[in-house]
């Protein structure tokens, strides 16, 4: 059943408070789509609909996809909720409410 599927699809850590565990230094910042098919689309958008990042997903070996908390330009995104909208093929499409709480940069103490 393909609902039974979309449950298992969570942004994690949901919310973040400026870090993760798969984070590689100070100076990375990156969430995981989770429990995703072989090929999805994740599409980002702010609370007022404006489309902040897509992600394409086409890899059967891996079931996540990293965003690294980046508009589509590279830039930081702003503290605040998201609504992250995955389009699974052939399965059909769930909405993720996600909240961030961004870290400032901090490159004095790297």
């Amino acid at each position: 059943d393909a609902s039974v599927y979309m449950d298992r699809i969570h942004a994690v850590p949901n919310p973040y408070y400026a870090y993760a565990a798969y984070e590689q230094n100070r100076l990375d910042s990156r969430i995981r789509i989770v429990g995703l098919p072989a090929k999805a689309t994740i599409s980002i958008y702010s609370l007022d609909g404006i489309l902040i990042r897509r992600i394409p997903k086409d890899n059967a070996a891996v079931a996540y996809a990293e965003w690294d908390v980046r508009n589509d330009k590279g830039l930081p995104i702003s503290s605040g909720m998201y609504l992250i909208h995955v389009q699974a093929e052939g399965l059909g499409e769930k909405v993720i409410k996600w909240f961030g709480a961004m870290r400032p940069v901090d490159i004095t103490n790297y």
